[in-house]
């Protein structure tokens, strides 16, 4: 895939957008959860998720080729998505989550492989920008100073004393428009702090960074070498997996896990800061949602399966089902199929506190959603009890599962809509509508769907056990063997 080139006007190398999409999203539980973040879920519009919001974003010709850093296990997600849109992507896998300097380092390295004088814009996925063509004027802006030496940040002027975000200083001013040297950069403060801030006329840190690959390294290489480290040495290891570059996990699990904010920005001298008013949010938690939602005469924001009385102020959201709520104000109710959030919407951020204690009960919720997404399509769990489970199965045209077999489990698919393929110890056979197939323990089978639309079934397993961890794998396409 060719990188680098000029922009459209011929007046320097294009930007490099890095993007980051590897984190869990776990304050907008019980929608966004570790299997399936909040990044990748339609979380404003039916037709894209943030991630193929923030991709078009940077599909313009002032952009290069896109680098997305994400987890293992959503490196087939990033790939529908882009897909799904139109988009290619350079997609890089972390081993593990090491935050978000290492990913910044990550981007940097492979932008500066494109051209030693790449400047890159590196950024989150979930974030929300309501102003698409003032925000790509705010690039092009804070990369005619990047390329002076700069780190600069696009700063957001606070609408209230908000404690989830960082602060920033404006200090000089520099040679472009509503562009300040960074006097001093401060991580999330408390409210009587935030409070003084916007006083004093600190700016929110909005994490969109636009810096050279180089001065990016220096800095990092000068305030967190360690991360510099590891990361140079799980790039040079790095193995191409299909599509995917996968770092190595030897080398970056050396790197500390560490925000490129508390790494280089609060240390640095030479951050900048330019003044955007391009609409962002960083949608981190269910009041900043409700903040730029469309609201009721009640001020209230309702999605869904929805019955209100006397209720105001409030964020009522369901995926299906009936959710009702009596005489509540300024709250947060959210249902899902498997899980119910109702919280005060001022303690909204408090939600990851509460995923983490479901963690230590061990509940599955906590991480997981009843729909669990597969590069071949997905699976949902129907019902679980002694010795079976039932799932309702969906396969994409053309996907296929992995050979495999089970120790502990028989299974029965019967197909409900379009066509299987089915290969029982080497026997193939289609199924149609209406039939079943059943494949007992020890078995070796697979799956295919063969056709144009989308192949459902439901699966039900008998035996022992019947975790996911008893499969398998003899070959797949996916390279999950």
């Amino acid at each position: 895939m060719p990188y680098g080139g000029q922009t459209a006007g011929g007046d320097g190398l294009k930007i490099v957008p890095v993007i980051m999409a590897g984190g869990s999203g776990t304050r907008l539980w019980p929608v966004s959860r570790d299997m399936m973040p909040k990044q990748f879920i339609k979380l404003f519009d039916e037709a894209e998720s943030t991630f193929q919001a923030t991709l078009r974003r940077v599909g313009g010709p002032l952009f290069d080729t896109p680098i997305v850093v994400t987890s293992t296990d959503f490196r087939f997600v990033c790939a529908e998505q882009l897909k799904a849109i139109g988009m290619s992507a350079q997609i890089v896998l972390e081993p593990e989550r090491r935050d978000s300097a290492a990913a910044a380092a990550v981007g940097a390295v492979l932008a500066g492989q494109r051209s030693a004088d790449a400047v890159c814009l590196v950024l989150a996925a979930d974030h929300a920008i309501l102003d698409g063509a003032a925000f790509i004027e705010d690039c092009r802006l804070a990369a005619e100073v990047a390329r002076t030496g700069r780190i600069m940040t696009l700063g957001v002027r606070p609408t209230r004393p908000a404690t989830s975000y960082g602060y920033i200083a404006p200090g000089r001013p520099l040679d472009v428009h509503q562009a300040f040297a960074l006097q001093r950069f401060v991580e999330k403060p408390d409210r009587e702090t935030a409070s003084a801030y916007l006083a004093e006329g600190y700016l929110w840190n909005s994490g969109n960074f636009i810096t050279s690959a180089e001065t990016l390294l220096a800095e990092m290489d000068r305030h967190a070498p360690a991360v510099t480290r590891a990361v140079r040495e799980s790039v040079k290891a790095a193995v191409h997996d299909l599509d995917f570059l996968r770092l190595d996990p030897g080398s970056f699990a050396k790197a500390p896990k560490i925000s490129i904010d508390y790494a280089v920005m609060e240390k640095t001298d030479r951050a900048g800061v330019l003044e955007t008013s391009c609409g962002w949010s960083d949608i981190g938690t269910w009041d900043q949602i409700y903040d730029i939602k469309q609201k009721s005469l009640q001020g209230n924001v309702v999605e869904g399966a929805v019955t209100l009385i006397d209720t105001k102020d409030s964020l009522i959201s369901s995926d299906g089902i009936l959710t009702t709520v009596l005489g509540l104000d300024d709250v947060v109710v959210v249902t899902t199929q498997d899980a119910v959030l109702v919280a005060a919407k001022s303690r909204s951020g408090e939600v990851k506190d509460l995923v983490a204690k479901l963690k230590t009960e061990g509940r599955r919720e906590a991480g997981e959603h009843l729909r669990n997404h597969r590069p071949w399509g997905w699976y949902q769990r129907i019902d679980i009890g002694d010795r079976f489970q039932v799932k309702h199965i969906c396969v994409k045209p053309g996907g296929l599962l992995s050979l495999q077999r089970h120790h502990h489990r028989a299974e029965h698919w019967i197909v409900v809509h379009g066509t299987a393929e089915v290969t029982i110890d080497g026997v193939v056979k289609l199924y149609h509508e209406n039939e079943a197939a059943y494949l007992p323990i020890g078995c070796t089978h697979r799956m295919h769907n063969p056709g144009k639309i989308d192949l459902k079934l439901i699966e039900v397993q008998v035996g022992s056990y019947t975790g996911e961890d008893d499969i398998v794998r003899l070959e797949d396409v996916y390279a999950r063997s």
